[in-house]
Formats: C-alpha cells, structure tokens, sequence
C-alpha cells in the first residue's frame, strides 16, 4: 500500500519520475503500488504524486545495491593465491 509523503515534501508525477529514472510511467506506479517509492493520489480526479525524496532515497538505495553486486563480482573473480596472499596477483587495482 502506498505512503503518503510528508507534508513539506515536494511532489513529483509519474511522468517526471519515469523521465528522472528512464523507465516507463506503468513502472514507477508498480514502484509505488509496491512501497518503493512514496506517493499519493490528489485532487478529485485522483492523479498519482510522487515524493521527491523518495525518489532520491530509490537511487540511492540502486546505487549501493549495484557497487555491492559489482564488489561480490569482483571476489567471485579472485583467485585463491590472491586471496591467501601468495603467487601471481591476476588483476591488481
């Protein structure tokens, strides 16, 4: 279920959402729909508005989620003598 912003929050709609992550407007609802991004629905005709923060806190959150992938990626990559600390090192930094 969705969450309401805060009330000094400034909102965003979906269309300015999937422009900012490059993704379709039916994607960021289904990121709404699922609590990934905090929004609300408006007026009488009840259009969707996304938090901005949120939207900031989502990339965030992708971005730390894609350095630990590429950190695991990298160990998987490793060979055992690197890693004891003895033979040739591979790929050194």
């Amino acid at each position: 279920m969705p969450h309401p912003p805060a009330a000094d929050a400034r909102l965003l709609t979906p269309s300015q959402v999937a422009e900012v992550l490059a993704i379709d407007v039916d994607d960021v609802m289904a990121l709404v729909l699922a609590g990934q991004l905090r929004g609300m629905r408006v007026g009488e005709s009840g259009q969707w508005r996304i938090d901005e923060k949120s939207v900031d806190a989502y990339l965030d959150d992708q971005v730390e989620q894609t350095r630990r992938m590429a950190l695991w990626h990298q160990s998987q990559t490793a060979s055992f003598p690197e890693l004891w600390g003895t033979g040739a090192i591979r790929n050194p930094d």
